[in-house]
């Protein structure tokens, strides 16, 4: 698998408001791996997490934001964010087509994204299941989903979308 950074295209994902500092670490490490241009956190700041084995925020751009309305006004021109939250308007994530630029914003697991993020969200997007997840999971699967589904343009090989 050869990266090409020259390729058009990026996604970044990040939480707001996080409740747990461990979730950052896991979803961070995760991030590196499946290619994200940027990490970034909302409301709360990132410290050194020892479930970040890989220290992605030596490898990946970390943006932090004091609120939503900041994060809002800093996203690149073009960009799309994806909420991620167990919503009526919300998409499945089967059936979601991920878009080539794009911000996934995932919500702390106590209380799920502000109201001001979903209302601001190009797409909401959540899982076939009865209860939420681990917000790290949820990051993840959201980042894998995008792998196999063929919108990552960073890695040569997997078709474009």
């Amino acid at each position: 698998m050869k990266i090409d950074q020259l390729e058009s295209g990026y996604f970044g994902i990040g939480i707001e408001h996080p409740k747990t500092p461990e979730n950052l670490g896991v979803l961070w490490r995760s991030a590196q791996n499946f290619g994200a241009s940027f990490i970034f956190t909302v409301g709360h700041r990132y410290s050194k997490q020892a479930c970040d084995t890989h220290d992605a925020v030596k490898a990946i751009p970390y943006f932090h934001y004091k609120d939503f309305e900041e994060f809002y006004s800093h996203l690149p021109k073009g960009a799309m964010i994806i909420g991620v939250e167990l919503d009526e308007r919300a998409v499945d994530l089967k059936d979601f087509k991920h878009p080539r630029n794009c911000v996934y914003l995932l919500g702390a697991e106590d209380h799920g994204l502000t109201k001001n993020a979903i209302h601001k969200s190009h797409h909401l997007v959540k899982f076939n299941t009865p209860k939420s997840l681990n917000v790290a999971v949820a990051g993840s699967i959201i980042m894998y989903d995008r792998n196999v589904k063929g919108t990552s343009i960073y890695v040569k090989g997997i078709p474009k979308s």
